[in-house]
């Protein structure tokens, strides 16, 4: 018979989690402000908010910790972690940040200012709010069959060449440098081609502008090219992701994710100008430059983590239970956006509660309903997380409106994956009676989903 798939780790460690009644999860939730980022941790049963930091690091990793050098300046750990990044990506420079976010803020308070605009493929959340919050514009470029969640298409979060073109050529003078997501999370954890870097890279340079990665996920990037892009099939995890840096100047990191870190992240690049001014920001924002917001003992875990998550065993587990809770959903028929994501699962919650109009938020009513049925707490992709038009301050309705079930890397037995399946289908099942979303009673200007303020309509 065939052998069937099998996790490419042993566990050694539990740690026991708590469940709880619907009761207590209705006033919870309420307390909460019907927003399930202001939940307590204790108060949730399987925890699918985010994998960013939420990643169960290896015997390797928690070994490689022991030995941190926690020296102020020069620490053996930095040079220990820049000689990784430095052979994975090619980058010779590279400036610790404490997570990724703090890269973007240190990068961008160099390279942008007031009026520039900022195309891209999807940008997410904290990339999105630190373009707008310096009164500059971050344009969507993304390929129109990222809209349509129900297509099976192998490379849906590339950039549309001809949107990029189009904003290259109009708008020359205030394009500071393009930056591209791998993988596309907005979009639905989508991969981007190396053809599509490749493009990317020629029509910058035709149109002398730069290109940085945002790159949480790169390496789950490589797995896809791998194993959907002619001519990769035969390559290493590795040699893949060498070659897809080739097509950038620099890049944020947020370690949390693809180095499976609990905190940490970095700059890299090889322009000397940018690491100079970027680095005079670095030691006022985060730290000296050879920590830069980070402790010895987790630089050695991130240099680690790196070098095994490039791996193609380790990413086919960890994209191998995304695509198991997939096969889930098909059997009940619930619809997501198609193929499975590299970390999470994206259910189209328009598609799911039909009967709750937009301005109502369906995607958070559906985020809601889950952690109501089950205790399960995912994130909302959509219309809160958009925010509002820096310009009109109308909410923008014109994304994806999606219930983002995110992984933690080596976390979860399938087990788990069939009892967040078996929720959702309960509140699947009951969706003609989910009439009604939320309304905001109270939101900050920017990033608003975090700390948003709701109630129930009706």
């Amino acid at each position: 018979m065939e052998i069937p798939f099998a996790e490419s780790y042993k566990i050694k460690m539990v740690e026991p989690v708590r469940k709880s009644t619907r009761e207590q999860r209705e006033q919870w939730l309420k307390e909460a402000h019907y927003n399930v980022f202001q939940l307590k941790a204790e108060q949730v049963y399987i925890d699918l908010l985010t994998d960013s930091g939420t990643g169960a690091m290896s015997d390797r990793q928690w070994a490689a910790m022991m030995l941190g050098d926690e020296s102020y300046a020069g620490a053996t750990s930095f040079y220990k972690m820049k000689d990784t990044i430095t052979q994975i990506t090619g980058f010779e420079y590279v400036l610790p940040t404490h997570q990724g976010r703090a890269a973007e803020n240190v990068l961008f308070s160099v390279l942008l200012k007031e009026g520039d605009r900022v195309p891209g493929n999807s940008h997410f959340d904290t990339t999105k709010g630190h373009i707008e919050s310096r009164r500059a514009f971050a344009i969507d470029c993304t390929v129109d069959i990222a809209k349509d969640t129900q297509l099976e298409a192998p490379f849906k979060g590339n950039v549309d060449i001809a949107k990029l073109e189009k904003e290259l050529a109009e708008n020359h003078a205030i394009i500071p440098f393009v930056i591209v997501t791998v993988t596309n999370n907005t979009a639905g954890g989508q991969p981007v081609s190396m053809r599509n870097l490749r493009e990317v890279a020629a029509l910058s340079k035709k149109f002398n502008k730069k290109v940085v990665f945002d790159s949480a996920r790169f390496a789950e990037n490589a797995y896809f090219i791998k194993m959907r892009e002619e001519g990769y099939k035969d390559k290493s995890i590795k040699e893949i992701c060498r070659e897809m840096f080739q097509y950038a100047d620099a890049m944020t990191m947020s370690a949390k994710k693809d180095a499976i870190v609990n905190m940490g992240g970095f700059i890299a690049t090889n322009r000397q100008d940018w690491y100079d001014a970027a680095k005079v920001k670095g030691i006022v924002y985060e730290g000296y430059l050879t920590y830069g917001g980070m402790n010895g003992r987790d630089m050695n875990a991130l240099a680690v983590g790196l070098e095994e998550n490039t791996e193609f065993e380790t990413l086919e587990t960890r994209i191998k239970q995304v695509e198991y809770l997939a096969q889930k959903l098909d059997e009940y028929g619930i619809p997501y956006q198609r193929p499975a994501g590299g970390h999470a699962i994206f259910v189209d919650a328009p598609k799911t509660l039909t009967h709750v109009p937009k301005e109502e938020f369906p995607a958070q009513m559906l985020t809601i309903e889950l952690y109501l049925e089950a205790g399960i707490r995912g994130c909302e992709i959509g219309y809160l997380l958009a925010d509002r038009d820096p310009i009109t301050r109308e909410n923008r309705f014109d994304g994806l409106d999606l219930l983002r079930l995110a992984i933690p890397r080596r976390v979860y037995t399938n087990n788990h994956i069939d009892v967040v399946a078996a929720a959702l289908k309960n509140v699947f099942d009951r969706r003609e009676s989910v009439t009604h979303g939320v309304k905001i009673v109270w939101e900050a200007e920017l990033m608003r989903h975090f700390t948003v303020e709701l109630e129930p309509i009706g």
